[in-house]
C-alpha cells in the first residue's frame, strides 16, 4: 500500500483534502480573476503535485528480482492479465494532468516573473514525468498541453503518436532544466524540483525510449533511437560536470551503500530527489515491516539476482565449479560488500545493536531477506522498530545518473574506458570493488547473463560484454528502487519473468549455520523424522509442510510452487491494456496490440 503522506507544508495538506473537486473544476474552487498572482499561490497549486505524482514507496515494487508472497499479474502472466475495466482504470488516470495544465495555463497572471519561471518549471517537469509513465505504460496517448473542459471535443480525440508525445515531453524537460532553480538556491533541496532533477529525470526518459526503440525495433518519423540515447548520455554529463551532486562516502565500503538508504534524512550529496518521511508528523512507510514481520509480504530475492554479485576480488561467482550448490555460508563469502548490505548475510546485526541475525524464513519468501532501508530499531527511542520507517525515499538519486550516462553510451556504441572510470567505476569504488574493464568485459561476455535460464538472450554485438556488466551493475546497486520491470519492458526482455524464482540451496534435512558461528540457525525435517528438539531461537521446519524444496526434500525453496505462472506474452505484455468503458467512451481511442479484442458498450 503507498502511503499518501507527505510532509511538505500545511498548505499541501489543505489543497489536497480537496484535490479531487479541483481536479474536476478548479473554478468551483479557485477564483481564476484574483489567484495566480504571487509566488505563494503557485507554490500553493504546485504542492499536491509532490505528493500525488512521485511514487512513495519504490523498494515494495514486484518482479523477479524483489519476490513477495503473493506474485503479481505481471509476473503470473498468461489469462492473470486482464483489461481493466472502470473508466481511468490500470493507469489511465488524467485528473493530475488537468491540474498541471491549469497552472502551466494560469501561471503567467502573476507578476514575479522570476516565480513563474521557476513554476513553470516545476511543472513542466511533472508534466514530464506524468507523460513518461503513460508511454511506458501505453505507448502512444493523446497529448494534452492546455485545460481540457468536459464540453471541449478533444476529450474524444484519438492517441497521438508515440513520436510526439515524447518529442513533446523532451521540450518539457529541456524547459525544466532551463527554468528550475539550482541545486543551491532551492532551499529545501531535495524535496523540491531543481534544474539537477530535471537532468536526471531527462537522462533517466531518454535512456528509456532510446533502448526501447532499439530493442522493440522501433523506427518512427522524427527522432531515432541513437537520437534519445545522446540525449540521455548528454544529460547525465551535464550534470555530472556541474558537480552539484557526488556519490555519499565515507571510505567505509562494508556500510556506506547500506547507511545511504538507512538515514533519517536524505543525503543531500547523492539525493537529487526524494521523498520527506519523519515520525514527527506520523510521515512513515512500510520498509522496515514489510521485510521484518511475517505480515508484512515476506520479500526475497531470487537466486538468479544473488548469484549476479561478483567476487570481492571482481571474478565472477559464478565461474566457481559448483556455484549454484554451495552452503549459504559459502555462497555469500568474499562477495561484493553490496551484497552484505542488500540481504542479511552471515555476521548481520541490526544497525546500533550487536545479536547477531539469521534470516528469518517466516518473514521472507527465498532465504534471502532485504535488508535496504531497513533502520536502526534504536530510532525515535525504538517506537517505530519493525513498524513504520522514517528515512526519505529517493526518487532521484546520483547513482543512477552514472549508471544511465555509462548505459547509454555503451548501447549507443560510443562508450570508452574513460566514460567507465567517471561513471561506474566511481560505484565500484565506494563498494570496495576493482574497476571494470570495457576490453575485459567484451573480450569475455559473462556466459550466465546471457543464459536462457538466468540472463539475457538478445544483447549482441561488439560491446555485449560492457552492456552485461552494466545490467549487472545496475541489479547490485539500484535494487529495490523500482526500475527492474520497466528495465525489462525497455530491454525487450519480458522472458526473464518466466525464469525460476528459487531461493537458498539446501541437500536435504539436517541443521544449517547461516551466520557462520558454526551453530545451526535452521533445522529442516521430513515427515519420516520427529520433530528435532532445539535450542531457543533455532528455526525448525517441516520439508513439504512449513518448508518446500524443488526437489521434493532436497534443492532449492520454492515459495511459489502453487502460484503457476503462465507465461510472458511477448505479442502483448510490452504494454497495458487501455479500460473497457474509456474505449466506450471515447471510440477514437484503439487498444493496444494482443489485447482482448473488446466490444465496445453502448
Amino acid at each position: 500500500m503507498k502511503k499518501a503522506i507527505f510532509g511538505l507544508s500545511v498548505a499541501l495538506l489543505a489543497l489536497t483534502s480537496c484535490e479531487d473537486a479541483i481536479d474536476l473544476k478548479p473554478q468551483d474552487r479557485v477564483d481564476m480573476d484574483s489567484y495566480f498572482q504571487t509566488s505563494a499561490d503557485l507554490e500553493m497549486f504546485s504542492n499536491p503535485f509532490y505528493n500525488n505524482l512521485l511514487d512513495k514507496e519504490p523498494e515494495r515494487e514486484k518482479s523477479d528480482f524483489y519476490l513477495t508472497q503473493t506474485l503479481s499479474d505481471v509476473m503470473l502472466g498468461g489469462t492473470k492479465r486482464t483489461t481493466p475495466a472502470s473508466a481511468g482504470s490500470g493507469g489511465w488516470s488524467w485528473g493530475n494532468l488537468r491540474r498541471i495544465n491549469t497552472l502551466w495555463q494560469y501561471a503567467d497572471r502573476c507578476p514575479d516573473t522570476d516565480a513563474v519561471a521557476k513554476y513553470k518549471g516545476v511543472t513542466a517537469f511533472f508534466r514530464a514525468l506524468f507523460y513518461f509513465e503513460k508511454v511506458e505504460r501505453f505507448g502512444d496517448v493523446p497529448w494534452y498541453d492546455h485545460e481540457i473542459g468536459s464540453a471541449d471535443e478533444d476529450l474524444y480525440k484519438p492517441r497521438d503518436s508515440r513520436e510526439l508525445v515524447m518529442s513533446n515531453v523532451v521540450a518539457d524537460l529541456d524547459f525544466a532544466i532551463a527554468n528550475c532553480p539550482d541545486k543551491a538556491k532551492e532551499p529545501n533541496n531535495p524535496f523540491r524540483i531543481t534544474k539537477g532533477a530535471a537532468l536526471a529525470l531527462k537522462a533517466r526518459v531518454c535512456l528509456f525510449e532510446g533502448t526501447f526503440r532499439k530493442y522493440h525495433n522501433i523506427s518512427l518519423e522524427g527522432h531515432d533511437y541513437m537520437w534519445y540515447l545522446s540525449q540521455a548520455a548528454e544529460a547525465a554529463e551535464t550534470l555530472m560536470n556541474r558537480s552539484e551532486y557526488k556519490l555519499y562516502s565515507t571510505g567505509k565500503p562494508e556500510e556506506d551503500y547500506l547507511n545511504l538508504f538507512t538515514f533519517e534524512d536524505a543525503n543531500t550529496d547523492e539525493y537529487i530527489l526524494a521523498i520527506r518521511f519523519t515520525g514527527a508528523t506520523g510521515a512513515y512507510h512500510e520498509a522496515a515491516s514489510s521485510t521484518l514481520q511475517p505480515t508484512g509480504g515476506t520479500p526475497g530475492f531470487p537466486r538468479k539476482l544473488v548469484y549476479q554479485y561478483l567476487m570481492k576480488d571482481g571474478s565472477r561467482y559464478t565461474d566457481i565449479a559448483g556455484y549454484d550448490k554451495k552452503s549459504f555460508v559459502d555462497l555469500v563469502k568474499d562477495r561484493d560488500p553490496r551484497l552484505a548490505q542488500s540481504i542479511r548475510t552471515t555476521g548481520y546485526h541490526r544497525i546500533g545493536k550487536t545479536e547477531i541475525l539469521a534470516p528469518d524464513f517466516t518473514a521472507t519468501t527465498t532465504g534471502f531477506q532485504p535488508i535496504k532501508f531497513v533502520q536502526s530499531p534504536l530510532l525515535e527511542s525504538g517506537q517505530l522498530d519493525n513498524k513504520r520507517s522514517t528515512c526519505d525515499m529517493p526518487v532521484l538519486r546520483y547513482g543512477e545518473v552514472l549508471l544511465n550516462f555509462a548505459e547509454a553510451k555503451a548501447e549507443a556504441g560510443t562508450l570508452t574506458q574513460a566514460d567507465l572510470d567517471k561513471s561506474i567505476n566511481l560505484l565500484r569504488a565506494r563498494a570496495g570493488m576493482p574497476s571494470m574493464n570495457m576490453s575485459s568485459a567484451n573480450a569475455n561476455p559473462d556466459p550466465f547473463l546471457t543464459d536462457a535460464n538466468y540472463g539475457y538472450t538478445n544483447v549482441t554485438g561488439p560491446n555485449q560484454g560492457v552492456i552485461l556488466e552494466i545490467r549487472r551493475e545496475r541489479a547490485v546497486e539500484f535494487v529495490m528502487e523500482g526500475a527492474r520491470l520497466m528495465d525489462l519492458l525497455r530491454w525487450r526482455a519480458g522472458y526473464c519473468l518466466d525464469q525460476d524464482i528459487y531461493g537458498m540451496y539446501f541437500p536435504g534435512p539436517g541443521e544449517y549455520d547461516l551466520t557462520g558461528d558454526g551453530k545451526a540457525d535452521v533445522v529442516l525435517y521430513t515427515s519420516s523424522q520427529a520433530k528435532p528438539t532445539v535450542a531457543a531461537g533455532v528455526q525448525v521446519y517441516k520439508i513439504g509442510t512449513d518448508i518446500y524444496l524443488s526437489d521434493g526434500e532436497s534443492g532449492y525453496t520454492d515459495y511459489h510452487r502453487s502460484q503457476p505462472r503462465n507465461g510472458w506474452n511477448d505479442a502483448r505484455d510490452y504494454y497495458y491494456g487501455l479500460p473497457i468503458n474509456d474505449l466506450s467512451l471515447n471510440p477514437n481511442l484503439t487498444q493496444n496490440p494482443g489485447w482482448d479484442d473488446i466490444e465496445r458498450k453502448n
